[in-house]
Order: structure tokens, then sequence, then C-alpha cells
């Protein structure tokens, strides 16, 4: 396979087959409708605030990894994090492309009550992709993407719940964490042997095995990715399931008791190489990734996945909203454990 289109949403046939070979044959359990989560007060995530953020990342430019662009928007989001209180740290290395080429990437880490050793991890990536290379017109395929969804929406929601924490404080311990250089997987007219295909989720990479290296721990992890696209809804996508389903199974159901149920279907989606792999295989934190799945269109990501039209214009503030409130209410159910 030869690029991540051709190695995410899988047939249905082929996600049962893995399914039943990679668990043991486990067949899909009664969901359990009836059952509730106590819910904490939770403030309310502001779906425009975030909008605004992704406007401001936008604005620099792609966010290609060695660009001025890049330069900039990293220096903001560090700035963002450090302004709502955290603890900022940052990880650099180049990164090798599927031709051979090096990019520097640049893992930007921001940490909440850095002395509790009780931590979740929330991440997401912050890169754009080098290369337009889904756009409706050929012409557009060696050009940037803009990157609103595929990269600034997951920035922007965790920077929108960095300042609820800085507004309603909670013991628990949090890290928040944008991945570099997650998006430089080979362009789709590139006919590659499969040794050169292991280009995705670079930043990931890096901050995995660091983090192995130094026995990081967490609770569990959620990564985002595109969780502001027209018409978003997210499925329980599988390598989610197989390493962290009790995860999976805690978001979507906290989803829909508290309104969202829409975008958070009991549905199944595909398996799906993303960082979230990473950081179950090597740093060994059960991570769920919440991705969208478009069952129609011209890709399981939505229409403007790797295109010149992924512009905040085509941003939807419910799908934010959505996401948003989901996890602030995650947290603060977390955070309520201390008092009980």
């Amino acid at each position: 396979m030869t690029n991540k289109s051709r190695i995410t949403f899988l047939s249905a046939a082929l996600c049962c087959l893995m399914a039943a070979v990679s668990c043991g044959g486990r067949t899909e359990r009664k969901e359990r409708a009836a059952d509730t989560i106590a819910l904490a007060r939770c403030p309310q995530f502001d779906a425009d605030s975030a909008l605004q953020c992704i406007r401001e990342q936008c604005a620099f430019g792609p966010r290609v990894p060695g660009s001025k662009a890049s330069t900039r928007c990293g220096d903001y989001i560090v700035a963002q994090f450090q302004k709502y209180g955290l603890a900022v740290s940052e990880q650099e290395a180049d990164v090798t492309l599927y031709d051979g080429s090096t990019l520097p990437a640049r893992n930007i880490m921001a940490r909440l009550n850095t002395d509790n050793p009780d931590r979740i991890l929330l991440c997401t990536h912050w890169d754009s992709r080098p290369w337009a290379d889904h756009d409706a017109n050929p012409k557009n395929h060696r050009k940037p993407v803009p990157a609103a969804n595929d990269g600034a929406s997951g920035v922007a929601v965790l920077l929108e719940l960095s300042r609820l924490l800085q507004a309603q404080p909670v013991p628990l311990g949090i890290d928040f964490v944008c991945f570099d250089a997650e998006d430089l997987g080979a362009p789709e007219w590139e006919e590659l042997e499969e040794e050169q295909t292991d280009s995705w989720c670079l930043g990931s990479k890096v901050w995995a095995e660091k983090a192995q290296a130094e026995g990081y721990r967490a609770r569990y992890g959620i990564l985002l990715d595109m969780v502001g696209g027209r018409g978003s809804t997210f499925s329980r996508e599988m390598l989610s399931r197989r390493y962290a389903d009790p995860v999976v199974d805690l978001v979507w159901r906290l989803g829909r008791q508290i309104g969202y149920g829409h975008y958070f279907p009991i549905r199944d989606g595909g398996y799906l190489v993303d960082d979230h792999l990473n950081v179950n295989q090597t740093a060994h934190v059960p991570c769920i990734d919440i991705v969208p799945y478009f069952t129609d269109g011209p890709s399981s990501f939505g229409p403007t996945w790797h295109t010149l039209n992924d512009t905040p214009e085509n941003i939807d503030t419910n799908v934010l909203k959505a996401v948003g409130q989901t996890l602030a209410q995650l947290i603060y159910n977390e955070a309520a454990s201390y008092d009980n």
C-alpha cells in the first residue's frame, strides 16, 4: 500500500476479519443503552472561540514543517498554552520523508498539574499537508493544504479546553500534546516500494519513543483528528476499539448522554493509521481516535480532506461544540473522583 488513503478505512469484510484475528473472534456485544454516567458540574465549551483559534492558525498560512508559517504558528500555540497557565516544553527532531529528504519537526507539549502522577493525555496534530493531492483540480495537487479541519481544529479544541481549565481548575493531571509531521505521507502520484511508505505520523513516533523510554504513564489518551468539518460524525474507529475499547465506550456513551448522539453514533468505522497507533504500540498508553467517518462522497474523511477547500469557511461550530463539550464533561467527571 502506498499512501494514507489506501490504508485508512478498509472494507467491512476485511474489518471483520481483522477484528476476529486480533481479538480472538470477539463478537459485538450488546449496547448498554440504559447505562448512564454521573455528570459533574462542567463549564460550557465555547465553539465560537475555538473557531476563532482555527482562523488565527490558518492566517499564518499552511503549517508545513520547516516553513516560516509553521514556526510562527508553533510560537502562537506555545504562547496560548502558556497564557492559560500550562507548563510548556517542546521536542525537536529531523524526520525523514518518503523520498529520503528530511524536515524539522516540532512537537509541543503542555502540562497541567505537573506534580500529579494521575494523568490523562489529550493530543492532536498541528501540521499541514504539503500537497492537496485529493483536490478536484489536478493543478492544485502540489499546493499545500490550508488545514483548517485537518490540523487546526484539534489544536483549537485543546486550547479552548485549556482556557476552561484555567477558569475552573481541576486537580487532575492533563497532558496536551500537539504532534508535528503527521501529514507527510507520500502523495497520491507516487508509486513506492513498501519500505518507503512509513512516512505518516512521524512526530508522534518521536514523542512515543521518548515517552516509552522515560516511563510515561497516563490513564488513557484521546486523539483528535479533523473534529470540525461540516457534516462530520464520529464512528468508533476500530484500532481504538482494539487497544482501548473501554475508553471508546466511555466517550461515546458520555457524548450521547449529554445530547450529542447524532455526532457519536453507535456505529463502527474502519481501521485507521493515525497518531494514536504510536501512542498505543510504542508509548503503551491506551489511546482512542476521534475522527470523522463519511459513508458517501469522495473520501471517508469528508469532502475537504487534502484539498484547498479545507478552510475555516467549511468548519461547523456545532461539530466543534459536540467534541469539545464531550471532552470537557469527561475531564470534569474524572476530576470529580477526587472529591469522592
